[in-house]
């Protein structure tokens, strides 16, 4: 595992970001909480992480190749097995888990009992990934440098272009995007497709990102040790520290967050004020 670790999963998240702090408040406001004892152990370079209407917690192993499901009681079975380089994990409305495959240059979609198929093809090393507001999964198309827009039949759109590098992107409220570009910080891509830096401080964010309400984002520093909210003014908050090589992040039922590290292939809780 250390050597696909680091001789072949690294390429996902190799590239530091570049400029100046932007907007930044250096420490935690002490609202949030890190539990530091691993709530889910025992994983294998996660990714791609998310829950489900029932509250189990799927997770993307980069290195095993597998999805792992762990209920709300903490019981773990192997989801899917098999996969190459599975990294962006997103679950439909309906419950389809959704899993790209950074290696294979596609998108699976399993059913609920585990049946897979394949959702789109011909992408270009495929990272982080999300559903917006009108149901679309959107894809952080790595290579290309674009946001794509698939909707539920497979046809393809592009959302945002003229990023650095992406590996994540949420969909605000209003329509508008926040990326995390591990090669160029935090963008915004407001009424159009061309996206703009507005945050420079993390030293390559991850494709851990989620939404923090109407006009914010939380955000691992895959380079660094937090996950911060960033909000679309630039204005980055950090929530938690002492992280080792934060990737995976999401949001738990009850509010707070859950977010995977390289470092301890472990997740971890934040609780929420």
């Amino acid at each position: 595992m250390k050597r696909n670790l680091h001789a072949v999963g690294l390429a996902l998240f190799m590239v530091t970001a570049q400029g100046q702090p932007a907007f930044a408040q250096a420490r935690p406001d002490g609202m949030w909480t890190l539990d530091r004892t691993a709530s889910h152990a025992g994983l294998s370079a996660p990714v791609g992480m998310a829950y489900d209407a029932g509250g189990n917690l799927y997770v993307a192993n980069w290195s095993a190749g597998t999805v792992m499901r762990f209920t709300p009681k903490g019981e773990q079975t192997v989801f899917a097995s098999g996969l190459s380089g599975p990294s962006g994990l997103a679950i439909s409305c309906k419950g389809d888990v959704y899993v790209a495959s950074y290696n294979d240059d596609l998108v699976w979609r399993f059913a609920p009992n585990g049946d897979k198929a394949v959702f789109v093809r011909g992408l270009a090393t495929p990272a982080g990934l999300s559903f917006d507001a009108r149901g679309r999964l959107l894809i952080a198309n790595r290579r290309t440098h674009q946001i794509l827009a698939a909707h539920p039949d497979g046809s393809m759109e592009v959302a945002a272009e003229g990023l650095q590098t992406p590996v994540g992107a949420v969909e605000l409220p209003g329509g508008d995007l926040l990326v995390s570009n591990i090669a160029g910080g935090i963008a915004l891509v407001s009424g159009g497709r061309k996206a703009r830096t507005i945050n420079a401080d993390l030293r390559s964010p991850g494709p851990g990102i989620v939404a923090a309400g109407a006009d914010a984002v939380y955000v691992v520093d895959y380079g660094g040790t937090t996950v911060s909210r960033v909000d679309r003014r630039g204005v980055r908050t950090v929530i938690a520290d002492g992280l080792s090589s934060p990737v995976g992040l999401a949001l738990a039922p009850d509010g707070g967050l859950v977010v995977a590290t390289w470092g301890a292939n472990a997740a971890f809780r934040i609780h929420r004020p």
